[in-house]
């Protein structure tokens, strides 16, 4: 025990990880055609199904989750509060959205674009004679001007309440230009709130510590439920997305990193796991967003004031992932209906699932709305949605660190610009080290 509590968290949730994938597997095995399965303990039957998969793994993965998520709101608000407070120069803040707006919005435009071109060069729904009546009822998804309009709260706290993450955003850049602007009243505030984000912090810490069971509860349910059947028939989809998300995460992001900051890509992906293997676990961007945040500052170096203002809204509009799933399964879905898409059709796929990656944010099943809205814009069928259900599940995992991989990206290069970017921090391969200590000394 003394052992497995010496190794560092990114080995204590990789462990949590491949325990979960090969318990998964075995129940799996021992459930196969049978509704469950019981394990005679004297007196009475254990069933597998009902006490472990549906009880324990279900109860204890949905915790971890829970615990996450209890933290963004919070966390957003107090920390770009404290962030939009601290700028000197109010036109720092416009400068800021618009460098951070304009690479997330870059990035997605090439990672869709490189998805589609990997699609029609291997062609996965060729030779592939899936049903065409299958069912999907997809979603109405909101226009631009109701997105502009819903951008802006009636009511802070019910934004709040039910985690519209757009409109807290604004609400809290609102909020840290009045202090900003507030004198000593607003200078008595923003002590507040430095206060309410060191504790805030403290509480991220504390709960890391829980996320190798997570992530093993997490792993174990997915791999016991999912059905491996419709993954092997749709293995050539699959691998084209993976394949895409990997060279986009590795790759792009890579070149426009060193391109323009001159960093090492290397050390930055080093310092990523942590952050990448939370977002693989959980699917969600805001969920990860408390270790995507401490990643961005404490071991990359970008400052509190950036990294506070482009996570979150990173977190909230960085679609890359989801665009690349979008360019292969239009791909995809064309070939198995056997429509012909022309040129023009593919760059109306680029334009559309870009500006929709902003628009689609905040919006539940934000990833299927996106490929909903894309193909009835080229006239696919939507019905060719539920073909790729099956599988979307382990293909979220991947894209969501993909997504939380971009947003620290986006953070260096913005920080990096603006001179609020410490290269000794992101240069020091103790940086991990010390914070990974740390986490271990409080528990």
């Amino acid at each position: 025990m003394s052992k497995v509590r010496s190794l560092s968290l990114t080995s204590r949730i990789m462990v949590g990880m491949v325990l979960g994938v090969i318990v998964g597997f075995i129940f799996q095995a021992i459930l196969a055609g049978e509704d469950d399965f019981l394990i005679p303990l004297g007196l009475f039957s254990l069933p597998i199904k009902a006490f472990f998969v549906d009880g324990i793994f279900h109860v204890g993965g949905q915790i971890f989750i829970a615990s996450l998520k209890m933290l963004v709101v919070p966390l957003v608000f107090v920390s770009l509060v404290c962030g939009t407070c601290s700028l000197s120069d109010p036109k720092k803040l416009g400068r800021l959205g618009g460098k951070s707006i304009l690479l997330y919005l870059a990035t997605t435009a090439i990672a869709i674009t490189v998805a589609i071109t990997l699609a029609l060069l291997v062609n996965p729904g060729e030779g592939i004679n899936l049903p065409s009546d299958a069912n999907y009822s997809a979603k109405e998804a909101p226009t631009l001007a109701q997105v502009i309009i819903g951008m802006f709260p009636t009511n802070p706290i019910d934004a709040m309440a039910s985690g519209n993450m757009l409109q807290v955003i604004v609400f809290a850049l609102l909020f840290g230009v009045a202090m900003a602007l507030s004198g000593k009243a607003g200078q008595r505030v923003a002590n507040v709130f430095e206060d309410l984000n060191t504790v805030i912090l403290k509480l991220v810490t504390l709960l890391m510590n829980i996320a190798p069971y997570g992530v093993f509860f997490l792993m174990a349910k997915l791999f016991t439920t999912i059905d491996l059947k419709l993954i092997k028939s749709l293995a050539l989809y699959f691998g084209v997305v993976v394949f895409a998300l990997l060279f986009h995460g590795l790759v792009n992001y890579s070149v426009l990193l060193k391109l323009f900051t001159g960093l090492n890509p290397i050390t930055f992906l080093k310092k990523m796991k942590n952050a990448c293997l939370f977002a693989f676990s959980t699917s969600s961007s805001s969920a990860t967003m408390p270790i995507t945040l401490e990643t961005a500052s404490k071991k990359l170096g970008a400052h509190n004031s950036v990294a506070s203002f482009t996570v979150p809204l990173g977190a909230t509009i960085n679609m890359d992932g989801t665009a690349i799933m979008q360019g292969v399964a239009t791909v995809f879905i064309a070939q198995v209906f056997s429509v012909d898409l022309t040129i023009s059709d593919y760059l109306m796929v680029i334009l559309t699932a870009t500006l929709a990656s902003v628009g689609t944010a905040g919006v539940p099943g934000v990833g299927l709305i996106m490929l909903a809205m894309v193909l009835n814009q080229v006239g696919l069928p939507v019905e060719g949605i539920a073909i790729i259900i099956g599988v979307d599940r382990l293909l979220d995992m991947t894209r969501t660190a993909v997504n939380v991989t971009g947003d620290c990206m986006v953070t260096c290069v913005v920080a990096k610009s603006e001179g609020e970017f410490d290269e000794e921090v992101f240069n020091d391969p103790n940086a991990a080290k010390d914070l990974e200590d740390y986490h271990k000394s409080i528990k």
